[in-house]
């Protein structure tokens, strides 16, 4: 979005007749679409062939590295838009030191949400209660308490 010469070739290229209208993204999704039906037909074939035959054991080894496939790529796309949300993240807080690298490898947001911190002020005769936003974001190694920017 930021690159306007990207954006103005692309938009060339996706009105051009041969992609057919299509935009990027779909070309970019044909590959998982073809993978599950790859998936289909190897199961339709296993149904039809013998049992204990040579097409069988190879159908079946066929059908299993499909398995890993398929499952590598959702592991892959789940690292992917875990480590998105997480360049998300680290644009939107901005820490008073750099002492907590967000951005990791290994790190996953599980959880994230605002709640309502509730402060009690015992120096006064009256007890008064004041709240104020937070933000939770939880982390598979750590917990993020953040507050909005005054």
């Amino acid at each position: 979005n930021g690159n306007a010469g990207f954006q103005q070739v692309l938009e060339r290229l996706e009105s051009d007749p041969v992609c057919q209208r299509l935009s990027l993204k779909s070309f970019l999704i044909l590959p998982f679409q073809r993978i599950t039906r790859l998936k289909l037909l190897l199961q339709n074939i296993l149904k039809r062939t013998q049992l204990g035959s040579e097409e069988e054991v190879q159908a079946t080894q066929a059908y299993d590295a499909l398995e890993k496939l398929i499952k590598d790529c959702n592991e892959n796309v789940q690292r992917m838009k875990s480590t998105e949300e997480l360049i998300y993240l680290s644009q939107k807080i901005e820490f008073e030191c750099k002492i907590f690298p967000l951005i990791s490898q290994s790190r996953r947001l599980v959880k994230c949400g605002e709640l309502t911190a509730l402060d009690f002020n015992n120096l006064s005769p009256k007890w008064k209660v004041t709240s104020r936003p937070i933000y939770l974001h939880l982390f598979n190694d750590c917990l993020l308490l953040s507050r909005p920017k005054e």
